[in-house]
């Protein structure tokens, strides 16, 4: 799982509200030219994204791989046909392009999560939407990035206890059934405590966050997250 690590490269020294426009750009304008010509294009800018990130391509895709084989099975099973003559290849090319889209997308998000801590996703989020609906959403974005990792180190702790005690040689129904009846218990026991926790701790919907302030940095990362928007509007509405 992807997780923040503190550093000093350039996506580091962005503001958190200049990627999360970056993001959001990138993924309008991806969706908009979701051609080979496009999706080259993109896949160039996401990789010097992920440079600035100090991030390599293969980690965020391995963290990923569960989205993998939905995205593979995607351009498959649509060149299937239920008549003669069974296989269209050309049917695949439409949803694969799609894919590898939405991979891109993905990996634009990974480096985002690689360098921006989640007190700052907060911040950026209330300071951004007004009101108690920033307030809300930044709360909420909070509390599932923090609890997350704490969710999948359940699960991966009852797949460990689920093989010592051979849990491995049940059928595959049966370990299912398992480590689903397993991990939601433990995920409620989670949420009470959480819920508790933050009773006790008096919790604040309008906290003392950290300082946000745009730089010089910002401002070409800002005009190309501009540029990009841009585009996919004029494409899309086009």
């Amino acid at each position: 799982m992807l997780v923040y690590q503190p550093g000093d490269s350039l996506a580091h020294r962005l503001d958190p509200r200049t990627k999360l426009l970056f993001q959001l750009c990138f993924a309008a304008a991806a969706f908009a030219y979701t051609s080979p010509r496009g999706l080259l294009f993109f896949g160039t800018l996401g990789l010097l994204a992920l440079t600035a990130c100090s991030t390599s391509p293969l980690r965020v895709v391995w963290a990923y791989r569960f989205v993998l084989p939905f995205l593979v099975a995607a351009p498959l099973v649509a060149m299937l046909s239920l008549g003669s003559p069974w296989i269209v290849p050309t049917d695949a090319i439409e949803p694969a392009l799609a894919s590898l889209r939405n991979l891109l997308v993905l990996v634009v998000c990974g480096g985002y999560i690689r360098t921006t801590s989640i007190t700052d996703s907060r911040a950026a989020i209330q300071r951004t939407v007004p009101g108690r609906v920033g307030q809300f959403l930044g709360l909420g974005i909070e509390l599932v990035a923090r609890f997350l990792p704490v969710l999948k180190r359940d699960l991966l702790a009852i797949r460990e206890a689920n093989a010592v005690r051979l849990g491995t040689d049940r059928p595959l129904r049966r370990r299912i059934i398992t480590l689903t009846t397993a991990g939601l218990n433990r995920a409620f026991r989670r949420a009470d405590r959480l819920s508790v926790a933050m009773q006790a701790r008096c919790l604040s919907w309008n906290p003392t966050l950290p300082p946000l302030r745009f730089g010089w940095v910002d401002l070409p990362v800002i005009l190309c997250s501009v540029a990009l928007g841009l585009a996919g509007v004029v494409r899309l509405v086009g």
